[in-house]
């Protein structure tokens, strides 16, 4: 399995070598996850209907609304969160919905999951926060959102030792005082 830009491995990384696909592959293009990827609400309101879960997971241990979530496409995340998909749902590696919008930088997307409770104290297998995810990807707007919400997450250190201050991507001033006025 491959490595998404985020550096977490998940089904939509597959791709086949050439025209038959392997019945993972088939199984990840006719799901949920292709949909939330793909943004298709239309396909994923029938899904849903049809007695799909919000809350199955892919062969990688990933939700639709990892995908979704990685992708900023909101409107799924809405759909998927009203179904009940869990907004702190982890991979085995630790990985959750606020993560991969943070990452990305999905703004809009990162308020409405905290919105809908999700825990941006919850940490990856690397001991990283949504905080971190949000400086290691150089998204500045989303770091501010997520230090509003929780001052605290500015003191967490991952399994480096690191706290999200020491990982930022193009630091500048703005960034630093940002990730520093709060340190204890």
């Amino acid at each position: 399995m491959e490595q998404a830009s985020d550096g977490h491995s998940c089904a939509c990384a597959l791709q086949s070598s050439g025209v038959e696909q392997s019945l993972q592959e088939l199984e990840f293009e006719r799901g949920i996850w292709s949909a939330a990827l793909d943004g298709d609400i239309v396909r994923l309101r029938g899904l849903l209907s049809s007695g799909v879960s919000p809350t199955v997971l892919d062969s990688a241990g990933y939700t639709a609304l990892h995908y979704a979530s990685r992708c900023g496409h909101r409107e799924v995340c809405e759909c998927l969160l009203l179904s009940g998909a869990d907004v702190n749902s982890q991979t085995p590696g630790g990985v959750t919905p606020l993560h991969r919008a943070a990452y990305c930088g999905h703004l809009s997307l990162v308020e409405t999951l905290l919105q809908n409770k999700a825990d941006p104290k919850l940490k990856d297998s690397d001991g990283r926060n949504a905080l971190h995810k949000a400086a290691q990807g150089g998204h500045y707007r989303v770091a501010k959102m997520l230090v509003s919400s929780l001052p605290a997450l500015i003191n967490t250190r991952d399994k480096r030792e690191l706290l999200p201050a020491e990982i930022v991507k193009n630091s500048n001033t703005q960034w630093t005082k940002l990730l520093t006025e709060h340190i204890s």
